[in-house]
């Protein structure tokens, strides 16, 4: 099986096309090849199919199996890795996600892409951990995040917290990301992420970064565009309008290399 390596702001993806639909065991192909050790080692097994409703379908994989409804990085590498291959070769590309229908464009190394909202956002809900009560913002992007504002992003035991806060009873039954912002300025801010799937931390997360984006904005902190610094310390460019009917993510995609797995 051919596959591209390809990260984006230090999210990394094991890419394929799979219109062929040569991978059938989606889920137990994921496990093996996102393992660091035994595997070729990522943050989440990508394929590119065929759609009936868009240009292509893409469908992810996270470490342990579990399908992803949407990824903001993936999808932006997804891109990439079409246009790439020559899979695509149109200015506007669409991708059928199990977040909907959503639209990309390719500038080199630059991938810029849609994101939706779905639901409404929950504000300043309290949640107990421990002998004490945080405060987090709920808001799904295609997947639920929760959103904690900080004055030191550095000081979070994030390997304590992330998991009690993901698997928290309030977030059942499926749980939810973790994302800790810290506010630079008015168009800035810093942001570290527990993912679901990976579970730990990631250098970015894409679909992370709007929804933090977006609840600073709602809580009267930021103003779009806003810059995510990731724990990579590459940037991400959110961009949204003030009614957030359009929102995007846009920042660089990089194909760290193509190889054969052989499968054994």
């Amino acid at each position: 099986m051919e596959f591209f390596k390809i990260e984006g702001s230090g999210n990394d993806f094991v890419v394929t096309d799979n219109r062929n639909l040569k991978i059938t065991k989606r889920r137990q192909t994921a496990i093996r090849l996102c393992d660091r050790k035994f595997g070729i080692g990522a943050d989440g097994l990508l394929l590119l199919e065929r759609s009936k409703k868009a240009d292509f379908r893409m469908r992810i994989f996270n470490p342990d199996g579990s399908e992803a409804e949407m990824c903001g990085n993936g999808l932006r590498c997804i891109l990439r890795f079409a246009v790439e291959t020559g899979i695509e070769r149109k200015k506007i590309i669409s991708v059928e996600t199990k977040a909907g229908v959503l639209e990309g464009r390719v500038s080199g190394a630059t991938v810029r892409a849609q994101l939706n909202i779905t639901g409404k956002p929950h504000l300043n809900l309290k949640i107990p951990v421990g002998s004490t009560a945080i405060t987090g913002h709920l808001l799904n992007t295609g997947v639920p995040h929760t959103v904690i504002v900080t004055d030191d992003i550095n000081s979070i035991n994030l390997q304590s917290l992330g998991p009690e806060i993901r698997y928290h009873n309030i977030f059942k039954p499926k749980g939810t990301n973790v994302d800790w912002i810290e506010v630079v300025g008015k168009h800035s801010i810093k942001i570290r992420t527990y993912e679901r799937g990976v579970e730990g931390e990631t250098l970015s997360c894409g679909t992370g970064s709007v929804a933090a984006g977006i609840v600073g904005f709602l809580l009267g902190l930021l103003e779009p565009p806003v810059t995510v610094l990731a724990r990579s310390g590459e940037k991400l460019i959110v961009s949204f309008d003030k009614h957030l009917r359009t929102v995007y993510l846009e920042g660089k995609i990089s194909i760290v290399f193509k190889g054969e797995w052989l499968g054994k």
